[in-house]
């Protein structure tokens, strides 16, 4: 869906403004906001470019550069961290082969650490794009990433 048909979608007030972002970021094609949309968002929310940059700056869930196609996100919060968060995190930069904040080459993943997932219960855990998967061990997450480089495959 091309921005103008999202901004439609919504009334132009400060309070759809997480709305219209996630939906701006999920329709393009690398995942992330573009100086343009940023622009274009401030413009018809009516507030400035740098208030838009502040909440997209703000929120992890935003970026300003490209991603790959899947968003790997492992909760680096005390509760996961308690639980092996750090390990999980090492070993999905191996499995990768990349570190945080990067993008595989073939473009399919982009590994980013987050603040919290709010999934305690099941710590370590990460997210792919919305999906929530928790007590990892390294077998699974290797079938994890297997299914999505599969999904892509076929």
């Amino acid at each position: 869906m091309a921005r103008e048909q999202i901004l439609k979608k919504y009334e132009p007030n400060r309070e759809n403004l997480l709305y219209i972002l996630h939906d701006i970021q999920d329709a393009n094609e690398g995942k992330y906001l573009t100086e343009e949309d940023l622009k274009e968002v401030a413009k018809y929310v009516n507030v400035s470019r740098s208030e838009v940059m502040g909440v997209v700056t703000f929120y992890t869930m935003f970026s300003v550069k490209e991603r790959g196609k899947h968003v790997v996100r492992v909760c680096v919060s005390p509760p996961c961290q308690m639980m092996g968060s750090d390990t999980i995190m090492g070993y999905l930069k191996k499995a990768l082969g990349v570190k945080d904040g990067q993008t595989t080459n073939d473009k399919l993943f982009t590994l980013e650490s987050a603040a919290c997932l709010g999934v305690c219960a099941v710590a370590p855990a990460m997210m792919i794009d919305e999906e929530v998967y928790g007590n990892l061990t390294p077998e699974k997450i290797d079938e994890i990433i297997k299914k999505y480089r599969g999904k892509n495959n076929g």
